[in-house]
């Protein structure tokens, strides 16, 4: 077997305040493989967007990695100084925001952020950048390549800015993109034009990707595995088909049965009773014990790790006598 692009082991995310630490992301642990689309799923507050933060070296202030390791090709990244760091955003890991007026400066032209990213990090001068920099927008699918690539961001709609901020991400030829709610800005039209352009630059560049969702639709349409989290912790992986068609935690089980099914008529939806507990509130043993309906007393006290559960890894008691806790 080839190692994985991307390892993240035990990562464990903090944040000091004045009235004790707060844990957000607790023990992670995932790959990603060459040429992989992992989509990483759950409710707001999951740890969805700070699992990618870490991994880029975005967190914010007083936001810490306090434990565990980020590997990117068997290279130990979280560790790194800023300006070692800098230079691996844009050569080997490139990102993709749910807001493009983020991401883009005003002050500049598309075309002169494109170039400033490839002449940094690729051997080109700024001629061959600025030709790289039109084949990289006809790409995406911005028309009239030649004439936008002066124009501001401002001067793009929605969808067509989102697309400028995938060429911006990918110019560099990036061996890893996190891709954070990178849909959700846009309308469901435009929506699918993006999602079918992220999977085909995926496939033909080999590039892998973390996609951050609270879209199954997205994910079931776009990624080959995908880690459901819950409360900071990743509490099922498996692959798409898997865990969509039969999850085996109670609550990927949940958030599948909130999906309206296509070409079946339901009198009423699944749903998940309660809310996420809060950082400074997360209860012992599983943190989704006083929302599940399968619960137990070992879950009260006792915290599961990843265990094979049906054809996937599931962090749930259920699963106890099928085998040993393994990582994903």
């Amino acid at each position: 077997m080839t190692a994985p692009l991307l390892e993240v082991r035990n990562l464990r995310v903090e944040f000091p305040t004045r009235r004790g630490t707060l844990v957000a992301l607790d023990d992670v642990s995932f790959s990603i493989a060459h040429g992989e689309v992992l989509g990483v799923v759950g409710e707001s507050g999951a740890g969805k967007s700070m699992t990618g933060a870490a991994i880029i070296g975005l967190l914010e202030p007083p936001g810490r990695i306090a434990g565990g390791q980020i590997l990117l090709n068997g290279r130990r990244i979280d560790n790194l100084p800023y300006s070692e760091l800098r230079k691996l955003r844009g050569r080997e890991i490139g990102a993709i925001f749910q807001d493009p007026l983020t991401t883009l400066n005003p002050l500049y032209t598309v075309g002169q952020q494109l170039i400033e990213t490839m002449v940094t990090h690729l051997p080109l001068n700024p001629a061959q950048a600025r030709a790289k920099a039109i084949e990289w927008l006809e790409l995406v699918g911005i028309p009239a390549a030649s004439q936008r690539i002066d124009s501001y961001p401002h001067e793009f709609s929605g969808g067509m800015r989102q697309r400028v901020v995938i060429a911006l991400a990918l110019c560099a030829e990036p061996k890893l993109i996190v891709a954070d709610e990178p849909t959700t800005a846009l309308d469901v039209s435009i929506q699918a034009q993006v999602i079918s352009l992220l999977k085909s630059l995926a496939r033909d560049k080999g590039t892998s990707m973390m996609l951050v969702t609270h879209d199954m639709g997205v994910i079931a349409e776009t990624a080959d595995r995908v880690a459901v989290m819950y409360a900071g912790r990743i509490v099922e992986v498996g692959a798409v088909r898997n865990v969509v068609q039969q999850a085996a935690h109670p609550y990927s089980a949940g958030l599948m049965g909130s999906i309206p099914p296509v070409g079946r008529r339901l009198e009423r939806l699944q749903q998940i009773d309660g809310s996420m507990p809060r950082l400074s509130a997360i209860p012992p043993g599983c943190p989704y014990n006083p929302r599940c309906p399968h619960a137990f007393d070992r879950c009260f006290v006792e915290r599961p790790e990843l265990m094979p559960a049906k054809d996937n890894l599931a962090a749930c008691w259920l699963y106890a006598e099928q085998g040993v806790p393994r990582h994903a």
